[in-house]
């Protein structure tokens, strides 16, 4: 996440820490998920060699503009979700990289721009899209979703305790005007939160759930985590910056899956050697500092989790085991 900090420059979050986790090697492959206005881009290709390639992956054209003025043949940008890392790595010959960065959530300059239609403090089209060239955009939802089908959204990708009575809100208010502005969507919200968390807008969470929504945020996730297992190289570094629990959940789910033995074997007379092998080494958690806090106050929910590439055959999960393990935890 490109987030602005104090001085109102954008900065990138956990820098140091993720270029660490990915344990750099001067002539490695990397992947950037998310490009953004480049910070973690940038900071990767000063430390690579001549021989060093990066790839960066960004859905938002205006990240994609951002990208176009880096002049290094060692860099290479997808105008695309980081979920088509496979097939865009494989169309440019690439099998294996070293390292993965994934950095998850919204940029400051798409909340700070009131015609991104992200922000809930600043009237703007009720867009929401990283990429407004495709897709179904916030509005487009609002305006057609039932009950029910609103409800869910906002209570799974919210976490808002009052998700059913702000979709009764906005069905209802829906009926007579259509929602086409982010303030007049805010202010529908908050008059059907009954309650608000100390310093939170009433608005957030749904605004929250309806970005997740429409972005397929953590949808893509789980398909990236996926993928990247396959193009890993042994010894390659996974490292996954999240801002909010529902998609820390998901990788940390996904990384203890991984990295130890499942416990349906755990009654089973098998010799270690018998077991099947972790696929990945958990490395290590971190957070911002409070220095890094104080300077860039966005990046305080922020975790970086990494993980090592063993040496392991990775089969991907079938749809079956993937629902279980959804139901178990």
């Amino acid at each position: 996440m490109a987030d602005r900090s104090s001085t109102g420059q954008h900065v990138s979050v956990l820098l140091e820490e993720s270029l660490s986790a990915l344990r750099l090697r001067p002539d490695g492959v990397y992947v950037d998920g998310t490009f953004g206005r480049g910070g973690h881009s940038r900071a990767l290709l000063e430390r690579l060699g001549p021989e060093g390639r990066l790839v960066a992956f960004d859905k938002d054209p205006a990240a994609i503009a951002a990208a176009a003025l880096i002049d290094d043949p060692r860099f290479t940008i997808v105008h695309d979700s980081f979920a088509t890392l496979d097939v865009e790595l494989a169309e440019r010959g690439i099998r294996h990289v070293d390292g993965v960065l994934l950095d998850l959530g919204i940029s400051s300059p798409q909340i700070d721009e009131p015609e991104r239609g992200f922000s809930f403090r600043h009237d703007g089209p009720l867009d929401m899209r990283m990429d407004p060239t495709h897709g179904e955009s916030a509005a487009d939802f609002v305006n057609t979703a039932d009950v029910a089908e609103l409800a869910r959204v906002i209570r799974d990708h919210g976490e808002e305790r009052f998700a059913l009575p702000v979709a009764k809100a906005l069905v209802a208010r829906r009926a007579s005007r259509l929602f086409d502005r982010t303030l007049d969507l805010a202010q529908v919200v908050a008059g059907a939160v009954r309650t608000r968390e100390k310093g939170q807008d009433p608005a957030t969470r749904t605004f929250q759930a309806l970005r997740i929504h429409v972005n397929r945020e953590l949808e893509d996730l789980e398909v990236t985590l996926d993928r990247a297992m396959h193009v890993l190289a042994p010894g390659g570094r996974l490292a996954v910056i999240a801002f909010h629990s529902l998609e820390d959940r998901i990788v940390k789910r996904f990384v203890h899956a991984q990295s130890r033995v499942s416990d349906a074997y755990a009654r089973l007379p098998l010799r270690d050697d018998q077991l099947p092998q972790p696929t990945l080494t958990e490395v290590a958690r971190s957070f911002p500092s409070p220095e890094e806090v104080a300077r860039n106050p966005r990046s305080r929910s922020a975790v970086l989790r990494s993980a090592t590439r063993t040496e392991v055959p990775y089969i991907s999960p079938t749809p079956e085991a993937l629902a279980a393990a959804k139901r178990r935890k």
